[in-house]
């Protein structure tokens, strides 16, 4: 037992709730860090401020494929500085190291968090038998009574040598229990499965298919089939959308595409074509 797994026990030893059980470590290691494989290691900790500040830290000094869990994130980060707060043991609260190296142009590496949504979504789909939609551009949708709602947030953060890709997962959280209404979860959206452990295994192997193939085509989103598949999961296309941009700039129109560089392609009322690359996105309605 490692310090951390260690560190872990003693946590779950503090709660007595069947329902939200423990990750075990041991046996994601087992199933998870195998020969050849893109996982070097995997380590899980009680609690942490954000496995993506712990994980970027050490960067440097570890290899490509490291995975950092925390059972608890105390500051946990989203996109525009956004906090992101759960209580322990209620979602998948992740960060992975990734190195893509000279095999992909860095231009191309923006579309590791489209590509990790696209994965998380994969993975879910095959574990837990839910739909997950795709927010551009990096949130992930569920159905709860007939609306949808976030369960899902994925963080890229440059490092030395790569990025750290963070992804958290509400999974058991119910309505009482949420951060704030539109918040959704897996259990709240009836998904078959809500064992973390499984869920864990499920979405890092599709993660680990998806940026084998991105990487093998040397980043390409259309050669590796990331660009299409991206598109056809994502809800903000065909929407009626507000995009609030860098500088205080607001653009309003119909999302009609992700473009090659993963930019959102809006259409304006006066039938402008303009390509976002940064911004919060916010749906308005359907166009039909």
């Amino acid at each position: 037992m490692t310090p951390s797994d260690a560190s872990a026990g003693a946590f779950a030893g503090r709660w007595s709730s069947l329902d939200r059980p423990p990750l075990n470590a041991a046996g994601l290691r087992r199933a998870l860090v195998t020969d050849g494989g893109l996982w070097t290691s995997l380590e899980v900790v009680a609690a942490t401020g954000s496995t993506n500040s712990d994980l970027a830290a050490r960067a440097a000094t570890l290899p490509e494929g490291a995975v950092l869990v925390a059972e608890e994130q105390t500051a946990g980060r989203g996109r525009l500085d956004r906090s992101w707060v759960a209580p322990p043991r209620s979602g998948l609260f992740f960060s992975v190291l990734l190195k893509p190296g000279e095999a992909v142009p860095q231009e191309r590496w923006g579309w590791l968090t489209l590509l990790a949504g696209v994965a998380t979504a994969t993975g879910l789909s095959r574990a837990a038998g839910v739909d997950t939609a795709l927010k551009w551009p990096n949130d992930l949708l569920v159905t709860v009574d007939g609306e949808e709602r976030k369960t899902g947030g994925i963080l890229a953060e440059r490092v030395a040598e790569g990025v750290v890709l963070g992804i958290g997962l509400n999974v058991s959280l119910t309505e009482d229990e949420l951060p704030v209404p539109a918040a959704g979860s897996l259990a709240l959206a009836q998904a078959a499965v809500t064992d973390r452990d499984p869920l864990l295994r499920a979405v890092l192997r599709s993660l680990e298919q998806w940026y084998g193939n991105w990487r093998a085509a040397g980043g390409d989103p259309a050669a590796s089939g990331l660009q299409e598949t991206y598109a056809a999961g994502c809800a903000t296309l065909g929407r009626h959308v507000r995009a609030d941009l860098p500088g205080g700039r607001v653009l309003t129109g119909t999302a009609e595409a992700v473009d090659a560089d993963g930019r959102l392609v809006i259409r304006t009322a006066e039938d402008r074509h303009e390509a976002v690359g940064a911004g919060d996105v916010i749906h308005l309605r359907s166009v039909h």
